[in-house]
């Protein structure tokens, strides 16, 4: 039992860093929105020396998914298989779109690639709130393991709002991290009254979202859910007032408990469970009976203790190397 318990806090913490990290690129992708091709370089600069190892994080909470739990990660791909598959096309145009930007001087060959960035960012950002309010919602599984439902059975007001609110969280934390990347005094001026704007629709969002939790799933019969989304909304308007006030160092950091509150609010709503049945709550998959063998577990746990300490280092090392700000004499190397 204290091994499926560590793996379940394990795979939270995976994805809470990845939401974190991944979750300013994808904003950054999205607030390319409506800019010049001068400040969509400026901005795609700012993330691209950490795009692709924030995405490391996606793969590395899938593997120990897999390896931790397999039946969820079995009826979840199953579940949310034409979801994963667009998530995937959005993301390899997306890995593309940074590589073939710079190939070639021709505007609409830039500006097709900036749409593919765009639409490789804003796509996946919805639908991990879409797949997220989804668990928590639960879903038609039968005693098997198996999704009874179809893709449409995923769209529901409440799994929509999840994808609206991913979404706008997402942009108002790639404002913030640009406004400590960026030099230029216009774009950082722009993307403040931008991330003002964002911040303000983003926080009347996530208060109905939180509300619509509360209705649309059984979370309130945890009260450990509560907790962390008030530290959520507290650290939203946080967020908002210190970039008003341009402590834009502070604001990140708030923008950063906000994503971490939300992850830990969904992830205690669900446990013991991974995947609700909207059917029978006891066909729900938990920590349980959807886990790895005891040994299986330990040796994953050995394995975890020894390589998770590098990727933090290796992390933390890579920020430290591309900390500066971008200048546009940059964008010229």
């Amino acid at each position: 039992m204290e091994l499926n318990v560590i793996w379940f806090l394990l795979i939270m913490i995976l994805f809470m860093g990845f939401f974190i990290l991944e979750g300013f690129d994808y904003g950054v992708g999205i607030l390319l929105i409506g800019k010049s091709d001068y400040e969509r370089s400026m901005m795609i600069r700012a993330i691209g020396p950490v795009w692709d190892g924030n995405e490391v994080w996606m793969i590395t909470a899938g593997g120990a998914l897999f390896a931790a739990f397999p039946h969820v990660y079995a009826t979840m791909f199953s579940t949310f298989y034409l979801a994963l598959f667009l998530m995937l096309l959005a993301l390899i145009l997306r890995g593309a779109a940074f590589e073939l930007r710079g190939k070639h001087h021709s505007m609409d060959w830039r500006r097709t690639w900036d749409y593919s960035i765009i639409f490789g960012s804003l796509v996946p950002a919805i639908l991990w709130g879409v797949a997220i309010t989804n668990l928590l919602q639960g879903l038609p599984i039968d005693a098997q393991m198996h999704y009874l439902g179809k893709f449409i059975d995923l769209l529901s007001p409440y799994t929509l709002l999840g994808g609206i609110t991913f979404a706008l969280l997402f942009a108002f934390h790639g404002a913030l991290f640009l406004l400590l990347k960026l030099a230029d005094a216009r774009i950082i001026l722009k993307l403040k009254r931008q991330g003002l704007c964002i911040g303000i629709a983003g926080m009347i969002v996530y208060l109905v979202f939180t509300a619509a939790t509360a209705f649309a799933t059984d979370v309130t019969i945890r009260f450990t859910w509560f907790t962390p989304f008030v530290v959520g909304i507290i650290s939203y308007c946080n967020a908002w007032v210190a970039m008003r006030r341009e402590r834009y160092f502070p604001a990140f950091i708030f923008s950063v408990f906000v994503i971490a509150a939300t992850t830990l609010a969904m992830f205690s709503g669900l446990f013991p469970r991974l995947m609700v049945s909207s059917l029978n709550p006891d066909w729900s998959l938990t920590i349980m009976n959807a886990a790895s063998t005891p040994h299986t577990l330990f040796i994953m746990t050995i394995a975890a203790i020894i390589m998770v300490p590098i990727v933090l280092a290796y992390q933390s090392w890579t920020y430290k190397i591309f900390k500066d700000r971008i200048t546009p004499d940059d964008l010229n190397h």
